[in-house]
């Protein structure tokens, strides 16, 4: 039963941190960025509303469940919007580990507005996190930080941080894939508003880039979150929350050996910091749920 839990944290972190494979073709054939991002969310909701209607689950809400939804839907909108845009500044793999500094901010953000007290252990986190992102903005022999790419990227973070801030304190009564049904649903709706004040086509221009859509939606968001709900089920948060610790390592070996990104000793040695950060941190919260 724990071997299923593990394997299906690892297939959860391998396919988030295949977006790249999605992502930057698009953005090479300057096809809209809004209108990719709505049918993703689209197609992941009708998969996921598809899964509740055969599995008999009511999809009925109140009003207060509305709302946090809502909210939770445009978190997650934000977080893709700067993460794509955070691409035009920094590489894919550069980008992806930087947003994978997340749990940190939720560290920060729990113990600024929570007064959720801060072990030795956290706080030597947080150095190394920070000090994995300095690292990966060194270049030759200087620090040249690309500080509008950085902010973009850390905005996405600290969105994926606040929806799962949200979900962890908003005590909603529903099912993990109710919560993922509505989130992926608000967020498409996020993208349909966005791309309809943009006046941009909503038309598919071929079948391929149809299926294309269908495939970034099942891979990168269905396979991705579903993955994710069974995982923490079997196994608890922590341990899947450090199987996590593989998505931003995807997402470079992707943009290593597809889109031709330098794997220099940087990017190793911020990759390897950031990584020990995030799972000493989440190491760390999980000893202070057993002291509690």
């Amino acid at each position: 039963m724990k071997f299923k839990g593990y394997a299906l944290g690892i297939i959860s972190s391998v396919s988030y941190g295949l977006i790249p494979i999605f992502i930057l073709p698009v953005k090479q054939s300057h096809f809209s960025l809004d209108i990719t991002l709505f049918y993703r969310f689209l197609f992941s909701a009708l998969m996921i509303g598809g899964y509740l209607l055969y599995s008999k689950e009511n999809f009925s809400i109140n009003k207060k469940e509305a709302i946090v939804l809502a909210v939770l839907g445009i978190c997650y909108a934000l977080s893709s919007e700067f993460l794509f845009l955070g691409y035009d500044y920094l590489t894919a793999g550069i980008a992806s580990t930087v947003l994978f500094i997340y749990p940190v901010i939720v560290a920060l953000i729990m113990f600024f507005f929570y007064r959720e007290k801060l072990t030795k252990l956290s706080i030597l986190s947080l150095l190394l996190a920070f000090a994995g992102v300095i690292v990966l903005c060194l270049k030759g022999k200087g620090l040249e930080i690309n500080f509008a790419g950085l902010g973009i990227v850390m905005l996405s973070s600290l969105f994926y941080a606040l929806y799962i801030i949200i979900v962890n304190k908003s005590n909603i009564k529903v099912s993990g894939f109710k919560l993922s049904f509505y989130s992926m649903l608000f967020t498409s709706l996020f993208f349909m508003i966005k791309s309809l004040i943009g006046q941009e086509s909503f038309a598919i221009p071929s079948v391929t880039v149809f299926f294309n859509f269908v495939v970034f939606a099942l891979l990168t968001t269905v396979i991705s979150t579903l993955c994710l709900v069974f995982s923490i089920k079997s196994i608890g948060s922590t341990p899947a929350a450090i199987l996590g610790a593989l998505e931003p390592v995807v997402a470079v070996m992707v943009s290593v050996l597809m889109f031709d990104e330098k794997f220099t000793f940087n990017l190793f040695l911020g990759i390897i910091l950031i990584l020990l950060g995030v799972i000493l941190n989440v190491l760390a919260g999980s000893k202070k749920a057993v002291l509690h």
